[in-house]
């Protein structure tokens, strides 16, 4: 995950290697979370069989599709902006056909589609193996919708497109939607509950990634440690399961094992983790396995009792405190990120200040903060008055962001004079003379390039560092490679 400490969206327009036979051109622009980048590789391959190449110039496109976000006001605000340059280009170009995937679908389906008349082609998360037809409606003159919530859809049987690909980190999604029910959240609604993907066609996968060259994957999930296959079907079914079924589950700890052990030369990372789903057996694979990646993004969301029982986060601050104490006990050398958010629903003075002491028993090496916003749909924003000062909201975000600032000040300088396995990403954006690349712990590293590439594994020794980025010199090559 990038590291951010402000309200800032990332929009990508995404591109792959065309196909000659394929003569019509998709445009595909991601917002949000990792899981919605990931969709859209889903959707370019089913898409890919359907002729469409996907182009970078908004202009040439016959289709354009917007994959959203509807985790905060601000995320919708920029779609929404976004389909209004769209739809200049489509005056210019009427046989332009525009579509908006993801979870805003689900959520302003009618809106787009008859009142605003925006869009020409609505597509919920799950509906994406119906794109042929809803793009052959479209092209027959017809609006498209179908954002039906499935069951059993996992996408594990689509070979994504690697969009934007540096050759060398990949997502892997291994399971889809979410049944904790969190106040402030849209997921369940849009996402639908949880399932998770067959172990062996993530393996095949990770295989295949490996075979042309990938040196690392995140597997990516609303809620990764709530992985649970035993054969198909819903997490919340498993009561039902046979006794066989039981006998013979995968559980998240058991799929980090086995990946770990399928490519142990390559790099594992997972995001998004739940505390009230974390097991101690996952932090247990995490330290068996060297190519496990140090590092647990650990959304946290308030310090405050009160406030977590109002988000309907099912742990205590002790509880997490305890799972944090497990967690550096077992793997010293782990980093924590943190999701916050300021200005919930009641919150008062005394709970903000109970989210900035867990800050300082954590000290989080960095972390993704936001002030409240309602989402209309979500149980906060249906039972609860969004009544905290915008004021106030701004001002203890504020504070969590100076306070995360001298946190991940304090991580980066205790890294200093140490030497680091660093796999090099890409080029550094402030030198063309340096490499970028990240430690197992997820701190960006820039480092002279030398004569090393992308792709390589390197061994950094660490002289200086900001807040966010490790600065250190290449020793030599490490022996992953």
């Amino acid at each position: 995950m990038e590291k951010v400490i402000d309200e800032k969206q990332q929009g990508n327009s995404l591109v792959t290697t065309p196909k000659p036979e394929n003569s019509r051109k998709l445009f595909i622009e991601s917002y949000g979370c990792q899981m919605n980048f990931s969709d859209s590789e889903i959707v370019a391959s089913i898409l890919a069989k359907e002729g469409f190449n996907t182009t970078q110039n908004l202009e040439d496109a016959d289709l354009v599709l917007v994959n959203t976000c509807s985790i905060r006001e601000k995320a919708e605000q920029t779609v929404r902006k976004r389909l209004e340059k769209y739809n200049a280009v489509k005056r210019i170009n009427p046989k332009m056909k525009v579509g908006v995937l993801g979870c805003m679908a689900e959520r302003l389906k009618s809106k787009f589609l008859e009142e605003e008349k925006i869009v020409d082609l609505v597509v919920g998360p799950d509906a994406y193996k119906d794109l042929p037809n809803l793009v052959s409606e479209v092209e027959e003159g017809r609006n498209a919708v179908n954002v039906i919530l499935s069951k059993e859809e996992t996408y594990g049987d689509i070979s994504p497109v690697r969009l934007q690909s540096n050759g060398v980190t990949a997502f892997v999604s291994i399971t889809r939607g979410c049944d904790n029910m969190c106040t402030f959240c849209v997921v369940p609604f849009t996402r639908g509950r949880e399932r998770s993907r067959n172990p062996q066609s993530i393996l095949e996968e990770v295989n295949d990634l490996a075979a042309k060259g990938f040196k690392e994957i995140t597997l990516l999930g609303q809620n990764v440690d709530s992985y649970l296959w035993y054969g198909g079907g819903l997490k919340k079914d498993f009561e039902k399961a046979t006794e066989m079924q039981k006998a013979t589950a995968v559980n998240f700890a058991n799929l980090l094992d086995m990946v770990a052990k399928a490519q142990p030369k390559m790099r594992i990372r997972f995001s998004t983790s739940n505390p009230q789903d974390m097991t101690l057996d996952v932090i247990e694979a995490m330290a068996k396995h060297q190519n496990i990646c140090k590092y647990i993004h650990l959304p946290v969301q308030s310090g405050s009792d009160r406030i977590l029982k109002k988000m309907n986060r099912l742990h205590t601050r002790q509880e997490y405190f305890e799972l944090i104490d497990n967690i550096k006990k077992i793997i010293p050398d782990c980093a924590i990120s943190q999701d916050m958010i300021a200005g919930f629903p009641t919150e008062t003075e005394e709970d903000h200040q109970d989210t900035l002491s867990l800050m300082e028993y954590v000290k989080y090496d960095f972390g993704f903060m936001f002030a409240y916003s309602e989402r209309p749909g979500t149980m906060a924003g249906r039972k609860f008055e969004n009544d905290v000062l915008e004021a106030d909201k701004k001002r203890r975000l504020q504070e969590i962001i100076q306070l995360q600032q001298k946190h991940s000040l304090y991580r980066t300088e205790q890294q200093v004079g140490k030497t680091q396995e660093i796999l090099i990403e890409k080029e550094s954006k402030k030198s063309d003379q340096h490499w970028s690349g990240r430690n197992s712990q997820n701190t960006m590293v820039v480092f002279p390039k030398e004569n090393y590439k992308i792709g390589d594994f390197v061994m950094v020794k660490i002289t200086d560092c900001t807040s966010a980025t490790l600065i250190g010199e290449a020793i030599g090559y490490s022996d992953n490679n």
